[in-house]
């Protein structure tokens, strides 16, 4: 009688810290930006791009729909040559160091797979800040998650990009697939055996998950991602029930935190003209 007593109680409990979240005020419209100035000289063109281009802004109207319990800060800044990203319990960082790698990677034609210059530093930009505000509001709204943490922080990213209008949601697909480039352009690859050991999936890996859950949501728009080959046929054929699993997940879990009137009114002109080229980074 006494371990059923105990047992009620730990379940009342659990429910009560379930609803802690609910219970408290969710609004939406709680994002702040910091463009923090770079301390040393080698990362002004990069500070000066990003607030030229309004990249934090742009960042915080695709996020204001997210009703938070309280004010979350995105904020870009020097790490002293540590080229990383973080959500650490109070604000999302993103080195200088990181964005401007993206920048040096950016082609200055159009890629073989169609991708505009402009896309490729768009899409990787967009993904690291959307992964990062995904670990936010699993903190913030209380989210279980089964599984790694950092996959789910990419399905999240992927959700969000996937949401926009078809041909927005495609480049910002494609430019966020391009990140990764380096690791799938050979039949193989040699890694050390400890890189398997981190928490994020290896790049190969986050690669060929991008593409399947784009795959999986409209088959017609990323229908030549499987005709061109880049995804094996044998991992398209389950994408659909891939992306079924995390669309059911994302409404479920966290569709009541989003304000869907306030959503429905963004995600339209977002991205620059895709024949826009971006200025070349110059080694310094």
């Amino acid at each position: 009688m006494r371990k059923a007593i105990l047992c009620g109680m730990t379940f009342a409990f659990v429910l009560l810290a379930a609803g802690t979240v609910c219970a408290q005020a969710l609004r939406p419209n709680r994002i702040d930006i910091l463009y923090a100035a770079p301390k040393t000289e080698k990362l002004k063109p990069v500070y000066e791009l990003v607030r030229k281009e309004r990249v934090l802004e742009k960042v915080r109207d695709v996020l204001r729909p997210l009703r938070l319990p309280r004010r979350l800060l995105l904020k870009t800044e020097d790490c002293g040559g540590d080229s990383n990203a973080w959500y650490d319990g109070e604000a999302v960082t993103v080195c200088y160091e990181f964005l401007d790698d993206i920048w040096k990677a950016a082609p200055a034609e159009t890629t073989p797979a169609g991708i505009a210059p402009i896309d490729t530093l768009t899409g990787p930009i967009a993904d690291v800040f959307f992964h990062e505000v995904g670990h936010a509001v699993f903190d913030l709204w209380k989210i279980p998650v089964l599984g790694r943490e950092e996959d789910a922080a990419d399905q999240f990213s992927v959700i969000i990009m996937l949401n926009f209008r078809r041909d927005e949601a495609r480049r910002l697909i494609m430019g966020n697939a391009y990140q990764y480039k380096n690791d799938v352009k050979s039949a193989s690859i040699t890694m050390p055996t400890h890189k398997f050991a981190d928490e994020h999936g290896t790049p190969s890996q986050r690669f060929y998950n991008v593409l399947c859950i784009a795959y999986g949501a409209d088959p017609a728009l990323f229908g030549d991602f499987v005709s061109s080959g880049i995804l094996p046929k044998d991992r398209a054929e389950g994408c659909e029930d891939e992306y079924k699993q995390v669309a059911y997940a994302f409404k479920t879990l966290m569709g009541r935190y989003i304000d869907r009137k306030l959503a429905r009114r963004l995600h339209h002109g977002w991205l620059a003209p895709v024949d826009r080229r971006p200025p070349l980074r110059q080694e310094p």
